[in-house]
Formats: C-alpha cells, sequence, structure tokens
C-alpha cells in the first residue's frame, strides 16, 4: 500500500490530534499507508469557529493535492465536519481512491429535515462510513437510507451504543478503517 495516501480531517470542534484521527493515522501507517492528518485554517489561526464552506473546501483540496503528488492513490476523509468537507471536495471532482467518514454529520441533532447531502449523488468513489448506533447527527436508518444516493460502493460499520463522540472506540474505529482499505481494489 505504499502508493496510497489518506489525508484526515478533524471535526468541527477539533485539531489535527483528535484522538481518533491520532488511532486511525497510527494504525494505517503501520498497514504501509502515508497518513496525513490537517488543521483548518481557523483552527491554525486560534479560533474557535469554523470558516466558511469555501475556506475549509480550498484547505482541503490544497491538502489533497499536496499528498497527492507525493503517492499514487489518495483517500480523504476525517471525523464529523471534516469528513463533510472532504466528501464535498470529492463530489466537487477530486479524484480521490475513496472516502472514510468517520461520525458523518447527516443532520444537526434534533432538525432530520436539514440533511447535508445534496452532494451524494456526484460521489462516485468507495466510501466507508463508521458511526456510533447512538449518534445524534445520524441513526443508523438514516444514514443507510441518504447513502443510498451515492452511486459509489458504500460500506457501513457500527459502533454498538456508541454517540457522536466515539469516546472510546478509536481501536475500533481505526481497525475499521484499516480492514475497509485492504479491502479497496488494488490494494
Amino acid at each position: 500500500m505504499s502508493d496510497l495516501g489518506l489525508l484526515l480531517a478533524p471535526g468541527a470542534g477539533a485539531g489535527r490530534d483528535q484522538p481518533a484521527l491520532v488511532a486511525i493515522d497510527l494504525a494505517a501507517s503501520a498497514a504501509g499507508v502515508l497518513v496525513e492528518r490537517m488543521d483548518f485554517p481557523y483552527r491554525k489561526a486560534g479560533r474557535r469557529a469554523p470558516d466558511r464552506p469555501a475556506v475549509l473546501l480550498r484547505a482541503v483540496l490544497d491538502e489533497a493535492e499536496s499528498l497527492a503528488g507525493r503517492v499514487g492513490r489518495v483517500l480523504l476523509g476525517g471525523r464529523s465536519m471534516g469528513g463533510r468537507i472532504c466528501s464535498m471536495v470529492v463530489a466537487e471532482g477530486f479524484d480521490a481512491a475513496g472516502l472514510v467518514l468517520v461520525s458523518y454529520p447527516l443532520h444537526p441533532p434534533g432538525r432530520p429535515e436539514s440533511q447535508r447531502t445534496g452532494h451524494f449523488s456526484r460521489i462516485s468513489v468507495p466510501c466507508l462510513f463508521v458511526s456510533g448506533t447512538r449518534d445524534a447527527f445520524a441513526a443508523p436508518w438514516e444514514l443507510e437510507s441518504a447513502a443510498g444516493a451515492i452511486p459509489g460502493a458504500v460500506t457501513h460499520r457500527w459502533i454498538e451504543g456508541k454517540d457522536h463522540a466515539l469516546r472510546g472506540s478509536d481501536a475500533a474505529v481505526a481497525a475499521s478503517v484499516v480492514e475497509w482499505v485492504r479491502s479497496l481494489p488494488g490494494v
């Protein structure tokens, strides 16, 4: 897998050292994947509020293009908002080998009518969703139903009894990611 890279973006309230991202980094690196964890511009500037979507998208695209210049194929992904932004970059045309979406924020808690899926029909790469079965941002049936709009192959891994934070599940999340990466064609 030495020609494969994985870019990981954090959730809105965290940075590149978010425990789940570190766990994925360690496990995927041990499997031979070149992993890069990024911070968004607002975090680098010491701000708490996320940047506008266009700034977030540009930051992921810049990091993804940099990583692509060093490896043959790139997977994009991350936790919550970071994964969502990565999925939007792929929907806008970045040539990724796949998406790793941990705790995808399908909708704000308590607002299932506000789904963040308008771009799903433009994602044709394999996707892995790793989520807790008690995630207020996406119940399992909601996420599975919404992901049906994705033309690419979709895999779901559910962490039983866990909420959006997936606390205490970093090893299980990382193992799910590595297992999925190894199952990809050509890996």
